[in-house]
């Protein structure tokens, strides 16, 4: 009897979407990194996360072509392995590893001291943070281990609910600014507040917002009709959180006036957005903000163990990691035992900024995100050069502007977020400059590693080295192979 593999046609579009846009946690965002956007920026802070919105829509036009002729499980890994060559693409898959568990790793410190904020705002009790974050470790590892519908469907009530409230904000304060003597106001995109010296810090955070949304080719596997399901849930993902994370922060800054509202922020970031509610729906919506703001963690923290997990799976496959790995449960036909292996992982990392008596949300969170973040960024501008790269060295019949215009556009646009939030790091860390430079050196310090583990392959298990990122065969493909399909990537 053959062993068994991820459930194949279970995903639609707005599933794969849920997944990426929980990832994002935009109550999350919103609530605690936005009043620093507006401190930074000014209340033309809506702009950044537009032009985050616009950058990352235009890397996917070519990222998305690319996945119509790329049928590998291994997701941005193989997109680079096949521009690039395979010692950047092994090395890419290690970035991707730091990347992804990075992001969701550091999250357990946010969701410890996230559930002790709202038990301490709502019943007066101190809660700590250690316990509730193992607990977390566990309530994730269950939710991956689980089928992959249940977790879309756990996803799609969380979101539901994390937009619902902040959609519930705007609303009120725009039936309550709208028919008022003051009115509403547009001038947030006028170019005297956009252009302002602070405006590169705010983009910045803009684009830290986004990370995760390119992790829909993940699913492949998993999805109906991928090559249309992906590209629609990779775009709906963009455009909404570009689209809905401008309005909310447009929303908030009406809230307090444009006079006032980068004063609220700085006496007050973490209390901006609970203080516009209250005002403006009522005290128990800041109560049930208080709480989706720990479902949101969860949800984003589930999205990225998913994602995780079938790296890991993929790299097992591959040969690159223990074969152990690539076990896949009989029933819930979850990568189970990638699962269990990255729940040890998040338990060894938690315990140790524990037992190093650090802060929960000023290190565990922002410390062991930071790479992870800068990692995943990374990844999108080599996926951007290899879609270039990769279409001049095939036949095909895409049109210029989706092979050659969009991804050397966005490589552009993303090699300057880069430099944005490398030279800002200092706002997601709030730590000394020797910290922040060993969390930025992580990025490349793990490239050179892959190079390395690239370069023992070859020497010592070439088959696995020749093997790499290889296209499926045809009888075991997702769906059959379109005519200009590449053959296997090269063996550089």
């Amino acid at each position: 009897m053959s062993a068994p593999t991820l459930r194949k046609g279970t995903l639609g579009t707005a599933d794969i979407a849920f997944f990426v846009i929980s990832a994002a946690a935009p109550l999350t965002v919103m609530a605690g990194v936005a009043p620093v956007a507006l401190m930074l920026g000014g209340i033309g802070a809506p702009v950044g996360y537009l032009v985050a919105g616009v950058t990352l829509a235009v890397f996917a036009v070519g990222f998305t072509t690319m996945s119509r002729h790329v049928r590998s499980a291994g997701a941005f890994y193989a997109y680079i392995t096949r521009g690039f060559g395979k010692p950047v693409g092994i090395a890419a898959a290690l970035i991707a590893m730091l990347g992804y568990n990075g992001m969701e790793i550091g999250v357990y410190g946010l969701l410890g001291s996230a559930t002790a904020d709202t038990a301490h705002a709502l019943w007066g009790i101190d809660v700590p943070w250690l316990p509730v974050s193992l607990a977390g470790l566990l309530l994730i590892w269950y939710g991956g281990f689980r089928s992959i519908d249940f977790g879309a469907k756990v996803l799609g009530v969380l979101l539901v609910a994390e937009t619902g409230i902040l959609v519930l904000l705007a609303g009120g304060v725009l039936l309550d600014r709208g028919g008022s003597a003051e009115g509403l106001s547009l001038a947030s995109f006028s170019p005297g507040n956009v252009f302002v010296p602070g405006m590169a810090a705010v983009l910045a955070c803009a684009f830290a917002a986004f990370t995760g949304f390119e992790s829909t080719v993940i699913y492949r596997r998993e999805a109906r009709s991928p090559e249309r399901t992906v590209p629609r849930a990779t775009y709906i993902a963009v455009a909404f959180l570009g689209l809905f994370y401008a309005f909310i922060v447009w929303a908030v800054i009406q809230a307090f006036g444009e006079e006032k509202v980068v004063r609220a922020a700085a006496d007050d970031p973490g209390g901006l957005f609970f203080s516009a509610i209250t005002t403006y729906v009522g005290p128990w919506a800041a109560d049930l903000m208080h709480v989706l703001i720990v479902t949101s963690v969860l949800a984003s923290l589930l999205a990225f163990h998913n994602a995780i997990n079938r790296y890991g799976l993929a790299l097992a496959d591959e040969g690159v990691l223990p074969p152990l790995l690539g076990r896949v449960h009989p029933r819930h036909r979850s990568p189970y035992v990638a699962g269990a292996a990255q729940t040890v992982l998040g338990a060894v990392v938690v315990l140790g900024f524990a037992a190093a008596g650090a802060d929960p949300y000023a290190q565990l969170l922002l410390w062991v995100n930071t790479p992870g973040m800068i990692g995943l960024m990374v990844l999108q501008l080599l996926a951007a050069l290899a879609v270039f790269l990769f279409f001049r060295r095939i036949p095909h019949r895409e049109g210029a502007l989706r092979t050659v215009v969009a991804p050397l556009l966005a490589a552009v646009l993303l090699a300057g977020a880069i430099g944005l939030v490398s030279y800002n790091v200092e706002l997601f860390t709030g730590a000394s400059t020797g910290v922040n430079v060993l969390l930025v050196a992580l990025v490349p310090g793990v490239f050179l590693l892959g190079l390395l583990l690239a370069r023992r392959l070859r020497r010592t298990r070439p088959e696995v080295y020749a093997s790499f990122a290889a296209e499926p065969r045809a009888d075991t493909a997702d769906e059959p192979a379109a005519a200009d399909d590449p053959a296997p990537a090269t063996t550089r």
